[in-house]
């Protein structure tokens, strides 16, 4: 009989986990999913599906490798919905003399485990992920004693550390960061690839959450899910990502344009984030094709990728574990007004926003440049309360978990935070949109036109936010030229006023 009973969250498929290295007879696995996790914020329906596909594929992995398991489906009449009465009432029913569990990557969740555990009438003990290139709290005490916590400083530690892209103790071609040679706009259409999609049925979990009344948004065709629900799966992108769109991915990844919804982007952020793949493991399979690839493939294209993963994404974690739970609710600029509906619709006449938010809806996917330079900077100059700014993020991409949607909207995107993340605001008017792609084309509003009729809201909000938060901004050295030019300006109240009207009618924008 098992005597130690294991839990298994979501986001934890990590087959390579040493748990799972020998069978053994005295532990059993638990996974469930849980209306806890369904509707503490409202989700994109391919992230929920997404989530529970990869997780019974992931049960079925475990069982055909001769682990004891227990899945429960949501509507299984034994399923709880809380993970607190389900695990004493499996204490009692099959006598586990112990409790494991791996450490969660959300607050929330470790929260809850750690309240759970204190009143458990069993011994518990948790266990790394062995997911990630750092600990916990590496990047607080890497940064002990720092007022601020430079991304550049971090990355270039986890080069040396893992000996990627690297001579020696230099880089390689010495030079660190190549993020001037990775913001081409896309000219050529002949360039793109499509995207690596394995379609999958997936009518049965589409049903079992309608039935349930789980509140979702987006849409998805049942008939066709594209998204990886298994490391097999995870690991063909990745191979497809390296020969078909890596060779354009550092000068094209901050493009934007109607052409396709991908790009060059390797679409692999839900398979790490789920921790079906590794970051390392992708890292190193990247590294390894450029170095068998040097003749086509420049090293730009390579450390712009290499430098998401290992810079950023292992950086917003640090960030996160150093900084909550009061990150959650920092709010520098005071910023409270509401998100417009048209966030959950696409039903905007600003065509990068209809753009980008429409793809979010169909897709649950957007890229990078499109999550922080159009929907995050267009929140940003609309003083959009960051608690909605948050819990638009987190609910409709398909690879937003707290620990790294968190960090960049709050954090990078809205600057709430007040410069942890990011050393500036990240906002721009609509030259910044038209330069790097074709959203301007066709849209009801002038980008070249900063007041009157038919005028971008970006251009006059841009100036906008600059005046109201003069008394917090005006000291920052990356600043001081926007303030210098926005002096030297001779229509200010014309702008202000523009702003104004638009901030008043934010709904019909």
């Amino acid at each position: 009989m098992a005597k130690t009973l294991r839990l298994i969250l979501g986001d934890q498929l990590n087959i390579q986990h040493s748990w799972y290295q020998e069978v053994d007879d005295s532990v059993r696995y638990l996974m469930m999913e849980m209306r806890q996790e369904t509707d503490y914020v409202t989700h994109h329906i391919q992230k929920i599906v997404g989530f529970f596909l990869s997780m019974r594929t992931f049960a079925e992995a475990l069982k055909k490798a001769g682990h004891q398991m227990i899945y429960l489906n949501l509507d299984d009449p034994e399923n709880q919905q809380n993970l607190k009465e389900l695990l004493n009432i499996l204490i009692s029913k099959e006598g586990f003399e112990r409790f494991e569990y791996q450490l969660p990557d959300e607050y929330r969740l470790d929260k809850i485990l750690k309240d759970i555990c204190e009143k458990l009438p069993i011994p518990s003990a948790s266990f790394d992920t062995e997911h990630f290139l750092t600990t916990r709290d590496f990047l607080k005490d890497f940064f002990k004693g720092k007022k601020s916590y430079l991304m550049e400083t971090f990355y270039r530690e986890m080069r040396k550390k893992y000996n990627i892209l690297m001579d020696g103790k230099e880089p390689l071609t010495g030079q660190w960061n190549y993020d001037h040679d990775n913001r081409a706009s896309l000219k050529d259409k002949k360039l793109l690839q499509k995207a690596l999609i394995r379609p999958k049925k997936v009518s049965e979990i589409v049903e079992i959450l309608e039935k349930s009344g789980v509140k979702t948004i987006g849409k998805i065709d049942a008939e066709n899910y594209p998204w990886p629900v298994s490391r097999a799966e995870s690991l063909q992108i990745l191979e497809y990502f390296c020969e078909n769109l890596l060779m354009h991915f550092g000068a094209y990844q901050d493009a934007l344009t109607t052409w396709d919804p991908y790009l060059f982007h390797s679409r692999l952020s839900f398979s790490m984030n789920t921790k079906m793949i590794s970051p390392l493991e992708v890292v190193q399979t990247v590294e390894k094709y450029w170095y068998q690839h040097q003749n086509t493939i420049s090293i730009a294209q390579v450390e712009g990728f290499i430098r998401q993963i290992i810079g950023w994404r292992e950086y917003m974690r640090g960030i996160y574990w150093a900084k909550m739970p009061e990150f959650s609710g920092l709010n520098f600029f005071g910023h409270d007004n509401k998100l417009p509906d048209w966030f959950w619709t696409g039903n905007t006449k600003m065509n990068c926003l209809k753009q980008s938010i429409g793809q979010s809806l169909d897709l649950a996917y957007a890229h990078h440049i499109q999550r922080l330079m159009v929907t995050g900077n267009f929140a940003l100059l609309a003083g959009i309360h960051p608690d909605e700014v948050d819990q638009w993020y987190l609910g409709i991409y398909i690879d937003a978990i707290e620990w790294v949607e968190i960090t960049n909207t709050r954090g990078m995107s809205q600057f709430a935070d007040g410069g942890i993340v990011g050393t500036k605001p990240y906002v721009s008017s609509a030259n910044y949109i038209k330069k790097q792609g074709n959203y301007c084309s066709g849209c009801a509003y002038d980008s070249n036109k900063k007041a009157g009729q038919g005028a971008c809201p970006f251009n006059s909000l841009y100036w906008h936010f600059y005046d109201r938060n003069r008394d917090k901004l005006e000291k920052n050295p990356r600043i001081g030229m926007a303030y210098k030019t926005w002096d030297k300006m001779g229509n200010k109240q014309e702008l202000l006023d523009q702003a104004e009207l638009y901030l008043d009618n934010l709904e019909k924008l």
